[in-house]
């Protein structure tokens, strides 16, 4: 049999709409909630470093989160905004491989990030006598390194899957970044077992991580029990910005991971969340839900920096993430998305 050589260079992305007006329209959406999401994550690390909190093990792992949240939103939205304004969306071969790259790297070491934070609510809570002891700065910084490690073999394990297959053509990607499932499509080779090791491995730890979560935040709430009134409140008013951010990062990844090899038109739309409204809404999140961080915060930049930044409604953020706000502009892009579908598929059917 024959061996399939790979001989494409470069991929196109059919962007999320293939009219100018609602590109322009995204063009300057999305351009703010970038810039919004690079101001508020470094507000938050200028305000941890500047504010020496760093030997708090919670604090220290807000700054890491921070500054993978920004990662993560630079991987993929500067392409696609630019992607935006211009008719060829075209991406190296070698870009888009980096791409996939940085999307599994950064997106899975907030994953074990999230899940490391969750420990930290657990000793804090459950062990609080000896939550100094058990949280060490080696100890923190030796489950940081892991997490890095954690998402590095995970998006090598990612990248090596699709960089064997071999791709003749075509070279169109239904989406505006690099996704895993978009790009084994193309392959002109049976990808069955690829798919199933792809997901298995996206899903595994998305589900592995919200089990350890879900388990440890039962065995919280138990234990709160056995807490005062005060002390009840007091816990959960700790928890409750972190359990915020974890159903808002697992929402959309559970819909676009946990789930076997299907493509569905709202795809684009769900991915617009975790890489650039979650980043968004995670600084919102953290420092709306706590006054030892909004307290800080005034104090070094003044009360007016941070309303500026930070927003005056934590509810506005998540009427945000509740799609109230974008809903226009989505199902504009949705309708867009399925037309342009709709006529890729005819003109193939044609040839």
């Amino acid at each position: 049999m024959e061996k399939k050589t790979n001989n494409v260079t470069e991929f196109i992305f059919w962007g999320l709409s293939q009219n100018p007006e609602v590109e322009k329209l995204c063009f300057m959406v999305f351009s703010f909630f970038y810039t919004v999401v690079l101001l508020r994550n470094l507000f938050i690390i200028m305000t941890v470093g500047m504010a020496n909190l760093f030997k708090s093990p919670k604090y220290f792992f807000l700054n890491f989160l921070s500054f993978v949240d920004i990662c993560y939103s630079t991987i993929t939205a500067p392409k696609m905004i630019i992607d935006l304004l211009v008719k060829n969306k075209t991406i190296s071969y070698l870009s888009n491989m980096l791409q996939l790259l940085g999307v599994h790297f950064f997106g899975y070491t907030e994953t074990f990030i999230l899940t490391v934070m969750t420990y930290d609510r657990y000793v804090a809570i459950c062990k609080p006598l000896h939550y100094m002891a058990i949280m060490e700065q080696d100890r923190c910084n030796k489950m940081l390194l892991e997490t890095w490690v954690g998402g590095f073999l995970h998006s090598i394990i990612q990248v090596a899957l699709v960089i064997q297959l071999p791709f003749c053509g075509p070279n169109e990607i239904d989406h505006y970044f690099c996704d895993a499932h978009s790009v084994l499509k193309l392959a002109c080779t049976d990808t069955y077992v690829v798919d199933v090791v792809v997901t298995a491995n996206t899903g595994a730890i998305a589900l592995g991580s919200f089990v350890i979560l879900l388990i440890s935040y039962v065995i919280i709430l138990v234990s709160l029990r056995k807490q005062s009134v005060e002390g009840r409140h007091k816990a959960l008013s700790a928890c409750g910005s972190h359990i915020t951010v974890v159903i808002i990062f697992f929402r959309p990844c559970t819909f676009m991971y946990m789930r076997p090899d299907t493509a569905f038109s709202e795809d684009k739309m769900v991915a617009v969340f975790y890489i650039i409204i979650t980043p968004m809404l995670n600084p919102l999140t953290y420092t709306l839900r706590n006054a030892e961080v909004k307290n800080t915060m005034k104090k070094l930049w003044g009360r007016k920096v941070y309303r500026m930044l930070m927003g005056n409604s934590y509810k506005l953020s998540l009427k945000l993430y509740d799609l109230k706000f974008f809903q226009p502009l989505l199902t504009l892009v949705y309708r867009e998305g399925n037309n342009c579908n709709l006529t890729g598929f005819e003109e193939k059917q044609v040839e």
